[in-house]
């Protein structure tokens, strides 16, 4: 099919964006990455009024670090964050996810913020944002306001954001000796959908007692799914294959996944209680990995 006949602007600063989607109206939508909205637009489910392509603003680029947080542009592509040193060494989970979403021609030109935006159930990025306890900046015409990652996803394909409102940023606390991070999930073949996946992050104190966890699952329900009664069941004690089972156990109450095209609900399940095992495995020390 055929993009639907529609008008082009191109800004290089957040003021000449504030200005063109006033101009434009609000049947606009903005273009950062695109492989989401260019697939849409081509099977005709979207039809803005104005494209409005924000990728030269540079106020939306670039990663930094700032005291204990891991600060990065909107812009930042799925590419960049497999390959920024400050990623890696900072949120070593979001490095681990990038490589897993879609395939190189998708990562070349998809953006955090864009992924973040669609809020897409089964993509790695979002379920990476709740687990990191990251913030999510946003801007308007009014002023800039920050929403925790765990508020900002409200459902299927659906986020806080306001009506002419943006992600500039995303900020992520930058980890530390005693974090564990990891990402794992099951797809038919690479670059597929995960059927699920899990993202992990824990806090671990110099005796191997879990003092914080989130298990966030992805592919499995309307959005990024805490396991919370799993988490639970891991902090404050030390991580062995007798507290991985008890988490795993306790995911039946967590988590109630629909149907889909991938199967069916105890299907899911079994999907979340594998890649709890795997994901949390690989947190343990050697000889407990044997036992």
């Amino acid at each position: 099919m055929k993009w639907p006949a529609m008008g082009y602007a191109r800004v290089e600063s957040l003021d000449e964006l504030w200005r063109a989607l006033d101009a434009a109206g609000p049947e606009a939508q903005i273009l950062a990455g695109g492989q989401s909205l260019l697939a849409t637009l081509a099977f005709r489910l979207s039809a803005p009024s104005t494209l409005i392509d924000i990728t030269r603003i540079a106020a939306l680029k670039g990663v930094s670090v700032a005291g204990d947080v891991l600060r990065i542009g909107a812009l930042t592509r799925h590419a960049d964050l497999a390959r920024d040193a400050l990623v890696a060494r900072h949120a070593p989970m979001l490095a681990k996810a990038a490589p897993l979403i879609a395939h190189p021609a998708i990562r070349n030109r998809g953006t955090i913020g864009g992924s973040l935006a669609l809020a897409d159930p089964a993509a790695e990025l979002p379920a990476c944002a709740v687990a990191l306890g990251a913030t999510v900046v946003l801007a308007a015409p009014t002023g800039e306001r920050r929403v925790a990652a765990s508020d900002f996803f409200q459902g299927l394909f659906t986020a806080a954001l306001e009506p002419g409102e943006i992600i500039t940023a995303v900020e992520v606390p930058v980890a530390t000796a005693s974090s564990r991070q990891t990402i794992v999930e099951v797809t038919r073949r690479s670059g597929d959908y995960a059927m699920a996946g899990l993202a992990a992050a824990l806090e671990m104190d110099g005796a191997g007692i879990v003092t914080s966890a989130r298990l966030v699952f992805f592919g499995i329900g309307s959005g990024a799914e805490v396991a919370r009664g799993a988490s639970a069941t891991l902090t404050g004690k030390a991580l062995s294959a007798e507290t991985i089972a008890a988490a795993q156990a306790a995911l039946d109450g967590d988590l109630d996944p629909p149907t889909d095209l991938h199967g069916g609900p105890e299907m899911k399940r079994h999907l979340a209680r594998v890649l709890t095992r795997r994901a949390l495995t690989a947190f343990l020390v050697p000889s407990e990995q044997a036992a």
